[in-house]
């Protein structure tokens, strides 16, 4: 993972891009005015968090988020059993 922190683009970026090597997330994307160094014009930039990934860690990562949600899920579905049981009698 290489994290290039906030950048800035005149060009609205995608919030997550694939290449053939890596996958790109840009995150918290905001558009900044700047002035033109005449100051009288203004043009549109946007500035964003940029973070790399080799696909194989975002592959990693994305299995990860997974198996955490399937456990928060089956540890949801038992407390429910439980509700139902008391309520159930």
């Amino acid at each position: 993972m290489v994290d290039y922190g906030k950048v800035r683009s005149t060009v609205k970026p995608e919030p997550k891009v694939i290449d053939d090597f890596s996958v790109w997330i840009n995150s918290d994307i905001h558009e900044v005015q700047i002035d033109d160094p005449d100051g009288e014009n203004q043009h549109t930039e946007y500035e964003y968090n940029m973070v790399q990934y080799s696909k194989d860690e975002y592959i990693n990562m994305i299995d990860d988020e997974k198996s955490k949600l399937q456990e928060e899920l089956t540890d949801t579905q038992l407390a429910l059993c439980d509700v139902y049981e008391m309520i159930g009698g």
